[in-house]
Order: C-alpha cells, then structure tokens, then sequence
C-alpha cells in the first residue's frame, strides 16, 4: 500500500530539534536591528565605542543567564569551535601531558579534534565506558584517573547527550577531577533551556554553547572558560577575546546568541514541563502501536526536579527496520526526525553512542530520534501516531527483503 502523503498532515511536523530549531522572533528582531547599525567593536570612535558597549552588555546577558562572570565568555562563530578551542587549547597549554580522557558518547565535535591530536600529536585518546542507559562510569573514570593522573592533558565529559538525552554526572566528573589539578571541559549545547545549568556551580574550567540549538541564528556560539584556564590560542590575529580568539567581533551574533541563552533559560522550567509531557505521550503512543524500545535513561523513572533525562528526546530502536529507511517514509509524509547516526562514504553506519551502551549492531542501526522543541504540539504527536505503524510495517518489509535480522 502507498501511502497518501497528502492526507497524512497538512504541514510539516519537525521534530529534528536537537540538530537545529527555528530562530525566535525575538532573536530576529535583537538581530535584525544590529544588522542595521554599524561599527568594529575594535575601534576607537564612537561607532567603534557603541559597538563595543552592546557587545560587552551581551556578554553580560549572556553570563548572567549561565551564573558565570562575563569576563570568562569568549564569543566564538559555533560550539564546534568553541570545542576546538578548549580541547586544543587546554592540550597545547598542558603539552607535556599526553592523555586526554573522554567519554566513549562524545558528539564528533569533541571526538575528531582529540582525535586529530592523537595522530598529528602524538596525544594518547583514552574513551570513558557508559552504562546501558549512556551514563558515564565513574567507577571506571576513577581507575583511569589513578593509573597515571599527572599525564592526563584534560577530560572532556558532555553535559548532556544529543542522541538519547543522557544528562551526565558532571559534579561528580569535575570532583574526581580537581583533586589532581586535571582541567574538565564540557560540551552543553543539548542542555542549555533543556535543564538547569550553572557554570560556577558545576567546576568545570571551560564549557561550550551554541546558538542555533536554542533558537539563536546558526555560525554563532561562545566558550566559558574560567580565568584560571589556560588556553593557547587556536586563531592568531588582532588578540580579541582575552588573547584566546582573535577575530573581528560579531556584534549582531552575540546579541542574538545572548538574548537567545537568555531566554532558554527564563523558559526552561515550563518549557522543560511542556516537552516532557509531548515526550511521554509521544513514547507511549508509538509503544502501544509498535514493538520500539526506549532507549536511555528510563522515562518513568524520571525526577522532575532533578532530570536525568532530557525533556525533549525521545530515542527509539525498531526491531527489523533501518533507521534511515523509516527517516526518509516518514519524511514522505512531512515528519522529519533524525537517526542519530552517521553515514561515511555512502554506507550507514551504526551510533558510535549506541554502540558504546552496549547494542548489537543491527540493533542500533534501527534508530530513530525524536526530538523537540518550541514549535511543538500535540498535533504534532498526533500526526506522528497516525501516520507511524505503517511505516515501520514499510521499512520492516524493506529490512526483510534486505536481510536485516
């Protein structure tokens, strides 16, 4: 049976927010007006001086929304440069400590820089096991630790990860961590407006963010890094940004980014209650209608004060079928979800994340991602129930044919 994408829904339901999510309309107007005015926030005159004010009451926006001194924001044109940065940074500082431990879920922006140091270092990459449910060992972070911890460069833990939303122990990282002067670095781009998060709070020395996850323009993102980290340059030039990232200052960028992170984080407690809710009734419906397993974190098991979980993802394996092949069926019918996976040179390939929780690989390679974010509604739910058993029923025969167990 074909199915009619033009009675399945009369708009598209996106529900790719943890890839990106549409621009506020507040974001657009802060930029929008930024663009319109002029001046290099480097320049002595007074539309060199105004430029530089607003930049500085960005930056002040922007750390007060995240409990950090605006002294330790560093605008940067994304959180992949922002993580470039602080991995690099911290590890050219540290050079005469060669390993760098991360956790085995690190999204690529953390794992190839680390990996490029590895081989064009000579930098001994040290993955962090998971649990099952993707949360860091810290057991086994500990041991790691203990065995050599005066050549340990840095470590590099997520605050929460982008495929399956586990929110990560960071207290308990930085605690083993500190005790040996071993800096932490954290990649927050999933957690920001999702959960709480404090900068000062949590001990770590740098922390990355990005704009277009949060309903900030995409190029543009910032690294938190406390005064005392010690970060070699990545970017040489006119010296912006403490020495750390020279550059040409993004005036209209950082005012969109900072009203964005600080409206995130006005919002989260709602919002987080608001997704939660879509999340539930989403996971339910598509268990009732279908033999997907959740996975990650256990939905029912969730604190509401104390997530462990991100509100707003759902991640699903579907025995039988290729994620991609119910991707691209249910894209046909105008909802647009991601798999979370990879594909190189054509051929897909397995979660690096799923993989490392302990899955079969043809196991993992039946996922899907569910996740939202400030456009979404009920009737999105709907849209997914009404139009989801048939396609996995598709992409099942699909696997079959194709000898997927």
């Amino acid at each position: 049976m074909i199915l009619n994408t033009a009675s399945a829904t009369d708009r598209a339901v996106y529900l790719d927010h943890a890839a990106t999510t549409p621009v506020l309309p507040e974001v657009i107007d802060v930029m929008s007006a930024e663009l319109a005015r002029n001046g290099n926030a480097s320049s002595l005159h007074t539309a060199g001086r105004d430029a530089r004010r607003r930049l500085e009451e960005a930056r002040e926006e922007l750390a007060g929304a995240l409990a950090a001194r605006p002294s330790e924001v560093i605008f940067t044109a994304g959180a992949t440069e922002a993580n470039n940065l602080a991995i690099k940074g911290l590890y050219w500082a540290r050079s005469e400590r060669r390993r760098i431990l991360i956790s085995a879920i690190e999204h690529h922006a953390i794992f190839d820089p680390t990996q490029w140091l590895a081989e064009a270092e000579g930098a001994q990459l040290v993955p962090i096991p998971v649990d099952e449910n993707g949360f860091v060992n810290l057991t086994a972070l500990a041991e790691l630790i203990a065995e050599d911890p005066d050549d340990i460069a840095l470590i590099a833990v997520m605050w929460a990860n982008n495929e399956m939303g586990a929110v990560q122990p960071i207290s308990e990282v930085v605690a083993l961590a500190q005790p040996h002067g071993i800096p932490v670095h954290c990649d927050a781009v999933q957690a920001i407006g999702q959960v709480p998060v404090d900068f000062a709070a949590s001990g770590v020395d740098t922390m990355s963010i990005s704009g277009h996850k949060i309903g900030g323009p995409p190029g543009v993102g910032a690294l938190l890094a406390t005064r005392e980290a010690k970060l070699t340059p990545v970017l040489h030039g006119g010296g912006q940004e403490r020495g750390v990232r020279s550059g040409t200052l993004d005036v209209p960028g950082s005012r969109a980014l900072a009203t964005a992170v600080r409206l995130a984080v006005q919002n989260q407690p709602a919002e987080a209650q608001r997704l939660m809710r879509l999340r539930d009734r989403l996971a339910q419906g598509i268990q009732e209608l279908t033999d997907a397993v959740v996975r990650g974190p256990d939905l029912a098991s969730q604190d509401r004060d104390n997530l462990t979980r991100l509100p707003a993802n759902l991640h699903l394996t579907f025995p039988g079928c290729e994620g991609d092949s119910l991707l691209y069926l249910l894209d046909s019918q105008g909802v647009q979800v991601s798999t979370g996976s990879a594909c190189q040179a054509g051929v897909p390939q397995p979660s690096h994340v799923l993989l490392a929780m302990g899955l079969a690989e043809n196991v993992a390679r039946g996922a899907l991602r569910f996740s939202l974010g400030h456009t979404s509604t009920d009737a999105d739910v709907d849209t997914v129930l009404a139009v989801l058993p048939e396609v996995v029923e598709r992409a099942r025969a699909a696997g079959l044919a194709g000898g997927i167990a």
